[in-house]
């Protein structure tokens, strides 16, 4: 599994406004200097973030984008949906194969059907753990537990000095 370079570019955007509000604001252009991108591909990603409510565009000579909401209420799993989109990680496309029907004669239980009808897949059940754990470690981490750990780190390194 693999997040795109959108899904990139738009975390550090968030962590780049949120880290800079005393601009209040922060123009495409300034932006798209910051994270070394086009500055067509950074609205089209900033548009996305814009459609979720994440940020908001301010009009204007001076305008730009800011957060919506506080750094500390944007989690990551959010963005990452904004970006990729909200489909399961993983399908099971090999629920017909005879490898599924002889290990369910094996274990001596008649197919176990799910609320749509299909078989279960056997598979499936520990794909979806995975993604349900990997959902809540995103969802534990906002672009403000970022911050929070840069000046962590900024201030244990300033008290070893």
């Amino acid at each position: 599994m693999q997040f795109s370079k959108s899904t990139d570019y738009a975390l550090h955007a968030l962590i780049h406004l949120a880290h800079s509000e005393s601009h209040n604001n922060i123009g495409i252009k300034e932006l798209s200097a910051m994270l070394s991108v086009s500055e067509s591909y950074l609205s089209k990603i900033m548009s996305k973030l814009r459609r979720d409510g994440i940020v908001r565009a301010v009009p204007g000579v001076k305008g730009g984008y800011e957060l919506a909401r506080a750094a500390g209420e944007i989690t990551f799993l959010e963005v990452i949906q904004a970006i990729e989109g909200r489909q399961q990680m993983f399908a099971c496309t090999n629920l017909n194969s005879q490898q599924h029907q002889l290990l369910a004669e094996e274990k001596g239980i008649e197919r176990i059907q799910n609320d749509a009808g299909h078989g279960e897949c056997l598979v499936k059940k520990v794909m979806d753990g995975a993604e349900q754990h990997l959902h809540q470690y995103l969802r534990e981490h906002t672009i403000q537990s970022v911050l929070d750990a840069v000046t962590k780190n900024s201030n244990h390194l300033a008290n070893k000095k």
